[in-house]
């Protein structure tokens, strides 16, 4: 029977040889989506030769870091100081100025202010003007990177200054309802993907099996990263949700990809089925040897217990 299992241990070890160059290949893969991520240009950065500087409630923009944010009050409005200089050799138009917050290059508030101004070459533009944080607490709260950016007629961003702003909104916010769904969403896939283990119901493709866990690993990545943002323990910027998402979605795909397949189990099986099968013809092979052998005796004789001969019978009484 030893024979019949040779070519089973053969195949697992050439299996085993590529796990490694794949799980490399995948990390490899993800690693590369990642760093695109974190090298994609920030909306509205400046372009040519035109800048601007942002002051909001007295307090420059520049000062804004993560220890000290920004704070927007959605029951209260702002007044923004704006400040655009043109360095160029043509007049610039700023026809629009925006307020917004991204995380995970989503834009989860934004407020435009129609301000029309026309930059000279080399010359420098002033305008305050009051924004109306209507609606700020049911779209975002926690800390979140934010910007002001200036537009043109066509929409297109001229330039833009980044700065770190803290939301007093609600939990039940948009953001935070976001959050939650990504939660639900990413327990129910992990769910189901360890009850698919249990049950052996996983695909036999070792990729297919890891692709099954990624989904929830980006999902905890997810999780983490809009918590910690909530709950206003660090910004979530991209050279810092990136990497959790990396990781997050690295260890699990590796889980889902060194889970053992359903096939190994049925070999188990079979295997355990084989060595029954041999006991069992084992202990045949000894009854038949015993019926033989008490077949070949021609006495005919049963040994009696305890005296090891045969019992005679007594001789006859001739008659008279």
């Amino acid at each position: 029977m030893s024979v019949g299992r040779l070519p089973a241990a053969r195949t697992g070890r050439s299996s085993s040889a590529g796990t490694a160059r794949r799980l490399l290949a995948a990390v490899a893969v993800l690693a590369a989506v990642a760093a695109a991520w974190m090298t994609v240009s920030p909306a509205g950065a400046a372009t040519g030769a035109v800048g601007v500087e942002t002051v909001i409630d007295g307090r420059p923009a520049t000062e804004a870091t993560e220890l000290h944010p920004m704070r927007l009050d959605p029951r209260r409005p702002i007044t923004l100081e704006l400040r655009v200089t043109n360095g160029g050799a043509v007049p610039v138009e700023v026809a629009t100025v925006r307020l917004q917050g991204q995380v995970i290059a989503l834009t989860f508030f934004a407020y435009d202010t129609s301000v029309g101004v026309v930059v000279p070459p080399g010359g420098i533009e002033t305008r305050t003007f009051v924004i109306d944080l209507i609606g700020l607490g049911g779209q975002a709260t926690g800390l979140i990177e934010g910007s002001v950016a200036i537009l043109d007629g066509e929409r297109r961003s001229l330039a833009s200054q980044a700065f770190v702003v803290d939301v007093r909104g609600s939990l039940w916010s948009v953001y935070g309802a976001f959050g939650l769904a990504v939660a639900i969403l990413t327990l129910v896939s992990l769910a189901g993907a360890l009850v698919a283990l249990a049950s052996s119901q996983l695909p036999d493709n070792r990729w297919r099996r890891g692709l099954r866990f990624l989904t929830p690993g980006l999902g905890l990545g997810l999780v983490v990263v809009f918590t910690l943002s909530a709950v206003r323990a660090f910004v979530p910027r991209a050279g810092r949700w990136a990497p959790i998402l990396l990781v997050s979605g690295v260890v699990l795909f590796a889980l889902g990809y060194l889970t053992p397949s359903p096939d190994d189990e049925d070999d188990e099986d079979d295997e355990d089925d084989e060595d029954d099968e041999d006991d069992e013809g084992d202990e045949g092979d000894e009854g038949r040897a015993r019926h033989d052998a008490g077949a070949d005796d021609p006495s005919g004789t049963t040994p009696q217990a305890g005296s090891g001969g045969t019992t005679a019978s007594p001789p006859a009484r001739g008659g008279s």
